[in-house]
């Protein structure tokens, strides 16, 4: 048995987190879906910075928008939607052989708005909308400010991919506007069936701020307390994962749930993000092998992926019952006077910070592109539209590359 299945037995559902046309194109996508090797995909403003801007595949679509004079944020939208769209075809299978809860493509509202939970929801219904495959998640970032958005968008049927957790806390408030989303979907005599969503708690930034403050205490002479340090390296992330999975648990056999459930609503699960190790002193599957757990995700990048594939050991539940261990660890943390929750705030700060830098990097990429291919793009990201060859039309000019959905394309 691969460790794939190995995973999938134990509840764990893989997911890439990385996309590209190339990766659509050249079937690699298709392939790793036929293996087995994944059942979903997450992609973020970096990922879409990174592949875009590299190029390959996007000639023929961006020079279809710069010949219709598509403004800059629409553009960027129909480039990044067509991926998505096109890989949640790709998933199609995984997602009908798991009975609609994987097979799912994420993408990610505007991070420039998070701060606004009207245009936040707003921007989902458009997404929705535009990519049109009913294996989509719409990403919204789970600050105060966008919870709203995210009761909003579970509210009108939109399956949510919430990002950017950090803390206990915050997941419990984010499972909550999830629950009080299907609560007025229920309410307005809407279905809750198909109505899916994943929380998506970030695991490796975590203790890097945490080796961070670390290393801030500077030396100490006690033995104990150096034995102490040492022995939260490669730990706190974890244990904060098993206490919000203890959250779930709790939640899963709640009244509150046990009657949405009971009107055909799924849980939504949590889903292990930033789990590649970004410290080369602990083993590279270590944030995926400390995190089994029934009805979880793991989306890994491709290096991870890569390293768990050579893992081949049974693949035990390493979060249940383990939950006074955690605790331990945390309290241990704040023993040493650091506060796991202002870290938790701290990095989503800065993981907002992150994703707007990349957001305004790729609205540039998109920018240049289309002036290289003769359009004119104003302050203000309207365009005028390049001059075509009247005399003759390019393969590209052919397939409307850049419209909305495809002329003819059935609604799923």
């Amino acid at each position: 048995m691969s460790a794939y299945e190995n995973l999938a037995k134990a509840g764990v559902a893989v997911w890439l987190d990385d996309l590209s046309r190339e990766r659509i194109t050249s079937g690699s996508l298709a392939q790793m879906v036929d293996r087995k090797e994944i059942v979903g995909i997450t992609t973020n403003p970096t990922i879409f910075a990174k592949s875009i801007s590299a190029g390959s595949g996007y000639d023929g679509q961006i020079r279809e928008l710069a010949l219709r004079g598509t403004a800059v944020g629409e553009a960027l939208r129909l480039i990044t939607g067509r991926d998505v769209r096109d890989a949640c075809d790709a998933l199609r299978p995984a997602f009908e052989a798991s009975q609609f809860r994987d097979g799912r493509v994420s993408i990610e509202v505007d991070p420039r708005i998070s701060a606004d939970a009207e245009r936040t929801a707003a921007e989902a219904r458009g997404l929705w909308w535009l990519i049109d495959r009913p294996n989509l998640f719409i990403k919204i970032p789970a600050t105060r400010a966008a919870l709203p958005a995210i009761t909003a968008a579970i509210s009108d049927g939109i399956s949510v991919n919430v990002t950017l957790i950090f803390s206990v806390e915050r997941y419990g408030a984010v499972l909550d506007a999830f629950m009080l989303g299907l609560e007025q979907r229920l309410s307005n005599g809407g279905s809750l069936a198909g109505v899916e969503s994943v929380a998506s708690f970030f695991i490796s930034r975590v203790d890097i701020e945490v080796d961070r403050r670390l290393s801030e205490l500077g030396f100490s002479e006690d033995a104990d307390d150096l034995l102490r340090r040492a022995e939260l390296h490669g730990e706190v992330a974890i244990a904060n994962a098993r206490l919000a999975y203890e959250i779930y648990e709790t939640a899963r056999t709640s009244g509150r749930w046990q009657n949405l459930a009971s009107h055909g609503a799924s849980l939504q699960r949590l889903l292990w993000a930033s789990t590649g190790v970004k410290d080369n002193t602990l083993p590279a599957t270590h944030y995926v092998t400390e995190l089994v757990a029934r009805d979880t995700v793991n989306t890994m990048p491709q290096a991870t992926l890569e390293a768990v594939g050579l893992y081949s050991a049974p693949t035990p539940d390493r979060i249940r019952n383990q939950y006074d261990e955690a605790r331990l660890v945390v309290g241990n943390l704040a023993n040493l006077g650091i506060d796991l929750e202002d870290i938790a705030e701290a990095l989503e700060r800065d993981g907002i910070s992150a994703f707007k830098k990349c957001w305004a990097e790729l609205v540039k990429s998109v920018e240049d592109q289309l002036t290289d291919n003769g359009a004119d793009v104003t302050d203000e990201g309207a365009v005028k539209p390049a001059q075509g060859d009247s005399t003759t039309a390019s393969p590209a000019a052919a397939a409307p590359a850049g419209t909305e959905k495809r002329v003819g394309e059935p609604r799923s």
